[in-house]
């Protein structure tokens, strides 16, 4: 009989201890590349000699650039849902939900600001992830819901994330040049008048 554990709904078996903190050390280099550099300068040679490994190393690992760079994207997802999750309000628990919504969407814009050129880079450009979609929808149902908001809370949920996508987000300041702040208004502007209504 194997000693292999199994894993649950037939997914690939729990990373080895050791692996796991390869990917992690693998994973910070890049992330401090991308902090010094920027998306467009780093490199899988860069990784390698950050993390001090050899380059067959971060390949074997990611695959490709664009591989490295969605665990990248993945790991600043995970960090973001966790701060909603359990953070410190007014974006975690704590606060009142219009307090909660309005800061959910201005950390959701700084969120997609900081992974655009990570979404760009991965291939991921106009597709997302779907457990992000789920649980950023989900977040702004249940906040909808506290509100007492009346009408289909699930399409007034997607209309107040549709402007937050990466794309948007990226073509309204770069192409159409609107400020930060501009934006956040403007979308806070949107919530309330969803709630009001």
């Amino acid at each position: 009989m194997s000693s292999t554990p199994l894993s649950l709904l037939g997914g690939p078996p729990p990373e080895r201890a050791d692996a796991a903190r390869n990917r992690e050390a693998l994973l910070a280099a890049a992330s401090r590349l991308v902090e010094r550099c920027g998306v467009d300068a780093m490199t899988m040679d860069a990784v390698a000699h950050e993390a001090g490994v050899g380059k067959g190393t971060v390949f074997r690992r990611f695959e490709s650039r664009a591989g490295l760079m969605g665990a990248l994207l993945n790991q600043l997802e995970a960090t973001w849902q966790s701060l909603v999750i359990s953070g410190p309000p007014p974006l975690g628990p704590g606060a009142a939900p219009m307090d909660r919504l309005l800061a959910f969407g201005r950390s959701r814009l700084e969120y997609n600001l900081r992974a655009a050129q990570l979404i760009a880079a991965s291939g991921q450009i106009g597709r997302g992830s779907l457990a992000a979609r789920s649980f950023t929808a989900q977040h702004v149902v249940h906040l909808l819901g506290l509100l007492e908001v009346r009408g289909d809370r699930a399409f007034l949920g997607l209309a107040l994330l549709a402007p937050l996508e990466s794309v948007v987000v990226e073509q309204a300041m770069s192409r159409d040049g609107f400020p930060v702040e501009q934006f956040i208004a403007g979308w806070q502007d949107l919530a309330r008048r969803i709630v009001a209504s």
